[in-house]
């Protein structure tokens, strides 16, 4: 594989891992709640890799070939999405305008916790398996030195680390600004969770039309 395949594979990836979206989202309500950052960001690259493995064992190739079996997958993650979006703006709406974000049940909750949701966040996504199944065999080697399942891993990992990065600052950068401004605080919650119910929502709509 060459330098510039991987060259030019990380600045697509790295574009969109920095588009704003679910990851994004679930990753601020964690550094919002001061100490679930990195297991959250940890949960969503297990999601990532599960779909980069499974575009490289093949099976990306057989769900694809099976429109029910992604219309079902599709669902699952939707509704996973709508309950989670709708569960963060109502805990928003609950808050006094006095009381610190800190102080809620978002801190309660487990490193456990925010890494099997955010596992679920990324892997129940079937746009993170489809983006997998789309990008990574068009930056392959057919006659590279590496085998193409040995090549979509690299890239895979590479993605891995990209996201990682990112998705750590964004967490992180929440934590540092918000934590001591609960008003601020509690309207990003609110957005965050407002920005799940629309990616759930047309999830669903994609469905029906």
């Amino acid at each position: 594989m060459s330098g510039e395949l991987l060259m030019a594979f990380w600045g697509v990836s790295l574009l969109l891992v920095l588009t704003p979206g679910m990851d994004w989202a679930y990753v601020i309500s964690a550094g919002i709640s001061g100490r679930g950052v990195a297991p959250a960001v940890g949960g969503l690259l297990c999601g990532h890799l599960l779909a980069t493995l499974l575009v490289v064992a093949g099976a990306g190739v057989l769900v694809s070939r099976y429109p029910l079996a992604l219309t079902g997958l599709t669902l699952a993650g939707a509704g996973y999405l709508l309950w989670l979006g709708v569960s963060m703006v109502r805990q928003s709406l609950l808050l006094s305008t006095s009381q610190p974000i800190q102080s809620t049940s978002l801190v309660n909750h487990s490193g456990l916790h925010w890494l099997v949701q955010g596992a679920c966040v990324s892997g129940m996504n079937p746009k993170v398996f489809l983006l997998f199944l789309a990008l990574l065999p068009q930056f392959t080697d057919p006659h590279g030195d590496w085998s193409l399942p040995g090549q979509m891993l690299i890239l895979g990992g590479l993605h891995l680390v990209s996201c990682g990065i990112v998705y750590l600052a964004v967490g992180y950068g929440a934590k540092q600004v918000l934590r001591s401004r609960p008003q601020a605080s509690r309207w990003l919650m609110r957005g965050s969770g407002m920005a799940m119910v629309v990616i759930g929502s047309g999830l669903l709509i994609e469905q029906w039309m």
